[in-house]
């Protein structure tokens, strides 16, 4: 019986394999359901023509909510939060995209960042499953550039500095990118076993990457 059950066994590799395309099956499934769900948060937002939150509002939802996903989970509950997380999200964009597309060609300067949001996450995602390189050695100078930069964006709103602002949008751009490669490669080599963990960060990588592409698209048009 034990020599059966031997026989029909996985190898410990297929097992670790089997595992892995787990991870990024219901990761990419679950990023796919927020981001529609956080496009139907913005779009009802903006139909409502709701007012931003402001920062502090924003700062601690984000902040609120993300430690009660990393709290649970390894439940239902954390999916439930992750929807909640993506949807807050959603509604605070719906007012800047309202702004942007009251500028002069404003309706061309969103879709440029959606796009571009698109083409850079799908270009470095599929890199990275194609590559399967280990990115692990970008986590150290990805966590301590993201802190830098949320300081320096937070110093840009206070003391209204312009071309801060841009600075911080244009290194948002590359580190979100760069955090795009890091947690595909995490999650191929085993470093992320939570999908509901990985889909959160993919998509706060995501919605970073549009709104610093559309506030340096948007710097751009109103300088023509």
């Amino acid at each position: 019986m034990n020599q059966r059950a031997q026989a029909i066994a996985l190898p410990r590799g297929a097992e670790a394999a089997l595992a892995t395309n787990r991870v990024i099956r219901n990761t990419y499934l679950l990023l796919s359901m927020t981001l529609l769900s956080a496009a139907a948060a913005a779009g009802l937002s903006m139909a409502l023509k709701l007012p931003h939150p402001g920062m502090l509002i924003t700062l601690v939802g984000y902040f609120g909510l993300l430690f009660a996903i990393t709290r649970f989970r390894d439940s239902g509950l954390g999916v439930g939060l992750v929807f909640a997380l993506t949807g807050f999200m959603g509604y605070t964009l719906g007012p800047i995209i309202s702004h942007y597309l009251s500028l002069p060609n404003g309706g061309q300067t969103v879709m440029l960042a959606m796009g571009g949001t698109a083409a850079i996450f799908l270009g470095l995602s599929g890199y990275a499953l194609t590559t399967r390189k280990d990115f692990s050695f970008m986590g150290g100078f990805l966590m301590v550039g993201i802190l830098l930069a949320f300081l320096a964006g937070l110093a840009a709103i206070f003391f209204e500095i312009p071309a801060l602002s841009l600075t911080v949008s244009a290194a948002f751009v590359l580190l979100m990118s760069g955090l795009i490669l890091y947690e595909t490669g995490n999650i191929i080599h085993g470093g992320e076993t939570n999908y509901v963990m990985a889909t959160v960060t993919l998509f706060v990588s995501i919605f970073n990457l549009f709104t610093s592409l559309l506030h340096l698209l948007g710097f751009a048009n109103s300088s023509d």
